[in-house]
C-alpha cells in the first residue's frame, strides 16, 4: 500500500470538533424548533451523520459550518417527517415601536406557535428563508427543489401562516 492510500484517522479530529461545536448545533437547533428535547435528539443525528460522513472517502472538510448544514438537513427532515393537515401563515413584521413590546412579544409567541402547525415542508421552507435569511437558490437546494418550484411553495407557505395567525389571532381577542 502507497502513501497516497494512507491517511489519517478522522475520528480524533471529528471529537475535538465535538467539543468546539456542540454547543453552537445545539443552540441552532433549539432556535429554531423551540424544543429543548426535539433539539437534543436532533443534536445527536447530526453528530452521527457527521461521523459517517467521515467514514467516506475522501472524507469532507470538517467545520462548524458544515456540522450547521448536517444540523439544517436534520431539521429539514425532521419537519418532513412530521407533516400535518396543512394549516394557515401570516408573515409578522416589524413591530411598531409605539406597540406595546409585551405585544410584541405576545405576537413572537403566536408566530412560533403557528410555525410550528405547519405542514414539515411549509416549516422547513419559512425557516430557510426567513430564520436562517437564505436566498431563495439556496433554499431549493437545500430541499431537493428547482427554484420555480420553491418559489411557488414559498407562495402557498405564506399564505397558509398568514390564513392561521389571522385566525388565532381572533380567536384569542387580538387584533
Amino acid at each position: 500500500m502507497n502513501s497516497e492510500h494512507i491517511r489519517p484517522e478522522p475520528g480524533p479530529a471529528l471529537l475535538d470538533l465535538y467539543d468546539a461545536a456542540l454547543p453552537q448545533v445545539y443552540g441552532y437547533l433549539l432556535a429554531r424548533c423551540g424544543r429543548r428535547v426535539l433539539a437534543e435528539d436532533l443534536t445527536s443525528e447530526t453528530f452521527l451523520a457527521a461521523a459517517a460522513a467521515c467514514r467516506r472517502h475522501p472524507p469532507p472538510a470538517m467545520s462548524t459550518g458544515w456540522l450547521i448544514g448536517i444540523a439544517r438537513h436534520k431539521l429539514v427532515d425532521h419537519w418532513r417527517a412530521a407533516e400535518r393537515e396543512e394549516r394557515g401563515l401570516r408573515s409578522v413584521g416589524e413591530p411598531d415601536p409605539a406597540d406595546d413590546p409585551w405585544d410584541a412579544h405576545l405576537d413572537a409567541l403566536l408566530a412560533r406557535d403557528v410555525l410550528d402547525a405547519q405542514t414539515g415542508t411549509h416549516r422547513a421552507v419559512l425557516t430557510l428563508r426567513y430564520l436562517d435569511g437564505l436566498p431563495v437558490p439556496e433554499v431549493a437546494r437545500c430541499m431537493g427543489r428547482t427554484v420555480h418550484a420553491t418559489e411557488a411553495l414559498l407562495t402557498r407557505a405564506r399564505s397558509a401562516f398568514r390564513r392561521t395567525y389571522t385566525a388565532r389571532s381572533t380567536e384569542g381577542g387580538r387584533r
